[in-house]
């Protein structure tokens, strides 16, 4: 990565970072849920989908049909903006992680300032406005622009490369949700 966009990414990453330091998770998704996590019998087994194996405990929830819904839009933008089944399951996973997959709107006293959509991406921080981030096609494709300037993010373990883009308060809770992400893209991809 040349100097100039390594210290821009830097930059924002540590501007995201202090907002987040400062401003503290959201208080709907900032229980642990690790506490909650049960092993989970894999249902895929693939290098592609998942390349390093899952760390710890996995955690599993049924979907209704706006959260299916929300899973095949980030396939779709996930497919649109080029990018492979490795991809959607970062991004898949970090929703599920972040909103439950669930196009949240502004939650008043529980929300983490001006956190919103699935991936509670934030106007103030730049990622768009709030009809933006709450469309499952652009706060994706906002997310998949962040991942597409990580250096690497192919061989990162899953959850690194989710919190190098999402910069959380909680970062090693991505990898609960790889083996989900997993399964629903490889039960969505080729729909």
């Amino acid at each position: 990565m040349n100097t100039i966009l390594r210290k821009s990414v830097l930059g924002i990453a540590g501007l995201a970072f202090t907002g987040g330091v400062f401003a503290g998770p959201v208080a709907a998704h900032a229980a642990d849920t690790t506490a909650n996590a049960k092993p989970v019998t894999a249902t895929v087994q693939s290098d592609k989908l998942i390349p390093h194996g899952v760390q710890g405990n996995q955690s599993r929830i049924e979907l209704n049909d706006e959260q299916t819904a929300n899973v095949k839009a980030i396939i779709a933008a996930t497919k649109k903006a080029g990018m492979d089944e490795r991809a959607a399951v970062v991004s898949i996973a970090t929703a599920l992680q972040e909103s439950k997959l669930e196009n949240l709107g502004h939650l008043g006293d529980r929300n983490d300032h001006d956190s919103q959509g699935l991936f509670q991406q934030r106007p103030s921080s730049g990622w768009g406005t709030v009809e933006q981030i709450t469309d499952p096609e652009y706060s994706t494709t906002a997310f998949l622009k962040g991942l597409k300037q990580v250096d690497g993010w192919q061989d990162m373990p899953l959850t690194k490369a989710a919190q190098t883009v999402q910069v959380s308060a909680y970062p090693d809770h991505y990898a609960q949700w790889e083996q989900q992400a997993a399964d629903l893209v490889a039960a969505h991809w080729n729909k």
